[in-house]
């Protein structure tokens, strides 16, 4: 009779779908199939934390809360699990203690049981306030080792780093194996060791990128792991989270025991084989198996983006150099694990490098940052060169970094335009960690319903163009005859709203130009009638690539679209200053902060004159020589386009 019994947690509503659809699930796509997953048998269900709180705002238009309500309201067997960044909570930098500890406080109260709380450097000091504030509230706080290969990352090494978490009080102890590069060998020496040292539950979490994950699944419980974590069938794979319907394959032939209702599990794949051609559409899967991510280390939730971010910068071409860049500055920054946020910053970096032709033009604050140890401990030592090429004169810091940060939540919402968006305290904390996103989503919410302008996840142009020529589509308009072939009929429900205006007009072309969001409408005789701005509207090709983006007021997107020049004037201005990535102007560092350089001003080599932010980073860019600032070219907010004239200037 079997004994061992392996427990498995269930990430399709969460990891799954995030690695595969760029975590576009809806909240009625999860709820329509819930009740049968709750009856799976499954040990605890991922389906909250990581991405999902931000795309629910940003192109969703969904309240993560209420999401998280539901879901409990549905599943009355399964408990329910999130993944928390530490003090990154759910964002991508640290927030004071006094927002972590009211966070997890809310989060359990709406339904979550256990915590899965990790580090991208894994820095017990990021750990601390999360696994404090877990404890403080009742819940289960599950500690995680981010699994990576280097010369620093050794059994006695991980070892140590699950020390100081099982002395902060942790209650099991994951394995997160975000790349999928956990060998079935390292899975069983490192289960061991940790089993030999600590009497605490051991799960794995594996992303089935390599192709190993079956096998370290199997040596790493046959070492002692109960539990692992996997997908649904048809959500499961590429860069997803192992089969469960394979791993109860490979476990029912040996003497270890999963018990989970079959029929069950065949309604749940059913149910997500025929939504994945809606959700995934425009996207397209990876290889089953890519044997490169042993080299470049790129974990499932971020590969997909990656290929975005080049396509976005016109250099997808560029891709294979990219990667091997990602290994290099992976060195250069001490080996840190590649997770949210440290996979951003790797990344981003590397894609400059390779854009720019020159390695570390470009720096991004959130690499400044990291160098300065404003994220925590990397894992090796950061050569004294490479800190001051990075950061000049300033040092690193040798301290906790949120030690740095003043508590939050007594005024939080003090620069709230308009006080009544706010509805209640969730809204506070969705504020604190993404005030922008957030405040879009509170104005959206804010209209009435039915007169509310379509999800920005509802019309990314990704989806809506079936297959782009040269960079350009054409769509004759409804006055002139119907529609081109290249656009797919349902392409039309995303872009209504373009097309009624189109008529209306009595325009016969309609031309959409990939990159720079003008959608210019010409009549038959060639003249041009007017324009339509694609932004707020269209936010991006590829909108993942956006973070922080500027709030519109959602009475005027949802009259008209912002009459903004999408780009840059024409006009001859001799000099200029152009745009080394496409991303978002912005003319200061915050909303709230003047702006680097007015028309007039002159700076010298080396001084900030804007942001440029692409690719989840704000990018502080320098003037390239001393020069005087003779005039702006776009508007502060503006999506730009790579090359675009940002700035005319005279040298001096």
């Amino acid at each position: 009779m079997k004994k061992n019994i392996i427990r498995i947690t269930d990430t399709t509503l969460r990891d799954g779908h995030q690695s595969l659809w760029a975590t576009r699930m809806r909240t009625q796509d999860i709820l329509g199939i819930l009740d049968i997953i709750d009856q799976v048998g499954y040990y605890s269900l991922e389906v909250w934390g990581g991405a999902t709180f931000d795309v629910c705002l940003r192109f969703l238009r969904e309240n993560p809360w209420e999401r998280l309500r539901l879901i409990k309201s549905k599943a009355k067997k399964t408990p329910l699990q999130m993944l928390l960044r530490g003090q990154n909570i759910v964002g991508y930098k640290n927030y004071p203690d006094d927002l972590v500890d009211r966070f997890v406080e809310t989060a359990h109260e709406n339904g979550i049981d256990i915590f899965r709380i990790f580090d991208a450097l894994n820095d017990s000091r990021n750990l601390e306030a999360a696994i404090k504030a877990v404890k403080k509230h009742g819940a289960h706080a599950q500690g995680t080792l981010s699994y990576t290969i280097s010369p620093v990352h050794t059994i006695e090494k991980y070892v140590s780093d699950a020390k100081e978490q099982v002395q902060m009080g942790i209650d099991s102890l994951c394995i997160k194996d975000m790349a999928g590069l956990l060998s079935p060998t390292m899975s069983k020496n490192l289960v061991s060791a940790l089993k030999k040292e600590f009497d605490i539950p051991i799960q794995v979490h594996c992303h089935a990128t390599s192709g190993m994950s079956e096998t370290a699944y199997y040596e790493g419980a046959k070492a002692g792991a109960g539990a692992v974590d996997c997908a649904i069938s048809s959500m499961a794979g590429f860069s997803s989270q192992p089969p469960v319907e394979t791993i109860h394959a490979i476990f029912d032939e040996t003497e270890y025991d999963i018990d989970l209702d079959l029929d069950a599990l065949r309604k749940v794949n059913k149910y997500f084989k025929e939504l994945t051609p809606k959700r995934s559409k425009g996207r397209g899967y990876e290889p089953i198996i890519d044997s490169e991510i042993l080299v470049h280390q790129i974990p499932g939730g971020m590969i997909s983006n990656f290929r975005s971010q080049l396509e976005q910068q016109g250099a997808s071409e560029k891709l294979e150099e990219a990667l091997e860049e990602v290994t290099r500055v992976r060195k250069d920054l001490g080996y840190p694990p590649l997770v949210t946020p440290t996979s951003q910053i790797v990344g981003t970096q590397a894609v400059m490098n390779v854009l720019t032709g020159e390695r570390y033009k470009v720096v991004p604050q959130e690499v400044k940052n990291y160098v300065k140890g404003m994220y925590g401990r990397s894992p090796a030592p950061i050569a004294p060169k490479f800190i001051k090429q990075i950061l000049g004169s300033e040092k690193p810091i040798d301290h906790r970094p949120a030690d740095d940060l003043k508590p939050i939540l007594p005024t939080a919402t003090k620069n709230v335009s308009d006080p009544k968006l706010i509805e209640n305290e969730e809204d506070i904390l969705s504020y604190c960690l993404f005030p922008e996103v957030s405040m879009e989503y509170f104005k959206w919410r804010a209209i009435e319903e039915g007169k509310r302008p379509k999800t920005p996840a509802d019309i990314e142009i990704e989806d809506l163009i079936k297959k782009p020529e040269e960079d350009k589509v054409h769509v004759k308009s409804e006055v002139s005859g119907g529609a081109d072939p290249l656009l797919h009929p349902e392409d039309y429900d995303g872009m209504n709203t373009i097309l009624e205006k189109a008529a209306r007009m009595q325009l016969s072309e309609l031309v959409i130009r990939k990159g720079d969001f003008n959608l210019s409408m010409r009549s038959g005789n060639g003249s041009t009638k007017g324009h339509i701005i694609a932004e707020p509207l269209i936010e991006s090709v590829h909108p993942e690539v956006h973070d922080e983006v500027k709030p519109a007021q959602a009475e005027e997107v949802a009259e008209k679209p912002k009459e903004t020049p999408a780009v840059a004037d024409t006009q001859d201005y001799g000099e200029t200053i152009n745009a080394v990535m496409a991303g978002t102007f912005y003319r200061s560092p915050e909303a709230d902060k003047p702006s680097f350089v007015q028309e007039g001003d002159v700076v010298e080599e080396g001084d900030p004159i804007c942001i440029l932010e692409a690719m989840k980073l704000f990018n502080e860019i320098e003037a390239p020589y001393k020069c005087k600032i003779v005039k702006i070219l776009v508007e502060d907010g503006t999506l730009i386009s790579k090359d675009q004239a940002l700035m005319a200037v005279e040298k001096l």
